[in-house]
């Protein structure tokens, strides 16, 4: 089943069930699905691939703005965010761990043959692409940064 047509069962499962958080969640995503599909430029289609990247996007608009929502002093928010953050991660690839994406990148950078700080934007290109949708960004940036100085 691909990925749009889970979310949508998901949906209706979760308005069955009167699970508000996980619906706010999957409407969310189904809104953002929606928009992309629509959007300028669009064929209409979309790949799993990209699905998964919007959910990305909306899982670390989610975190983002719990952090300032707990700096704002209002933790209630802050949870609710987070709550819908973990509803939308079921849908996300496994993460590599900090260790298992180390390592990943020592093998990245043998094979770029990098050694200093300068080298870091060839490391970080192949490395984004490697490790798309299963390791954060700024995870794979400051790993980099550190082998390299």
């Amino acid at each position: 089943m691909a990925l749009e047509q889970q979310i949508q069962t998901d949906m209706v499962a979760a308005m069955k069930a009167k699970e508000t958080v996980r619906l706010a969640a999957l409407r969310g995503i189904k809104a953002a699905i929606l928009l992309a599909k629509t959007a300028e430029g669009s064929n209409g289609e979309l790949t799993d691939a990209d699905i998964v990247k919007i959910i990305q996007k909306l899982v670390k608009q989610r975190k983002e703005s719990a952090e300032q929502y707990n700096q704002a002093g209002r933790p209630e928010l802050a949870e609710n965010e987070l709550a819908e953050a973990a509803a939308m991660e079921v849908y996300l690839p496994k993460q590599l761990s900090e260790e298992e994406v180390k390592t990943e990148l020592v093998k990245i950078i043998a094979e770029t043959g990098a050694s200093k700080p300068s080298d870091m934007g060839k490391v970080m290109g192949v490395a984004t692409k490697r490790l798309a949708g299963i390791a954060d960004g700024k995870l794979i940036s400051t790993i980099v940064k550190s082998l390299l100085a």
